[in-house]
């Protein structure tokens, strides 16, 4: 068995989701790890699947009759475990390059952003545009905490860091 990242994109509609499941399962694959989104009308999902090596091709082409579904794909390798993993949940004022600002940031620390969901939303009692973001991160050193709050709140007074349980 070898594990698989795949990615999809359709115009988004209802049954999707049962047609990729029902063809990894027919295909002999497990599903291990997913990121399934609904934005702006597409249906974008990244899946990690565990597969018989001799069934991929079989997956494939299965994935490709569905209808406006266009995918990629690549075999993996099991990654090192970090010795910390951390969330937070970030709020800020809008602006264009606050993504670039906030990934120099953490890259500049040596930490790998393992997971980044945002969201662009208007603040509701000042109308204040508001970058939301939930941001899973993978340490190598202890100390890159700390580092990593300091450094993320150099980016404004508007900052404000949530660190979730993890």
């Amino acid at each position: 068995m070898l594990r698989y990242l795949i990615t999809l994109q359709a115009p988004d509609r209802k049954g999707l989701v049962e047609q990729i499941a029902h063809a990894v399962s027919r295909h002999g694959g497990n599903w291990l790890d997913s990121e399934l989104r609904h934005i702006d009308g597409v249906f974008a999902a990244i899946l990690l699947l565990e597969m018989p090596s001799l069934r991929m091709d079989e997956l494939i082409e299965a994935l490709e009759c569905i209808d406006s579904l266009t995918l990629t794909y690549a075999k993996t390798s099991v990654a090192l475990k970090p010795i910390k993993r951390l969330s937070y949940n970030l709020v800020a004022y809008d602006r264009p390059g606050l993504v670039l600002d906030i990934s120099n940031k953490i890259n500049a620390l040596g930490i790998n952003i393992e997971q980044f969901s945002s969201q662009y939303e208007t603040a509701g009692h000042t109308g204040i545009a508001l970058f939301r973001a939930t941001i899973g991160l993978s340490l190598t050193d202890h100390a890159q905490e700390d580092k990593l709050l300091q450094s993320l709140y150099d980016l404004g007074d508007d900052l404000v860091l949530d660190r979730l349980s993890r």
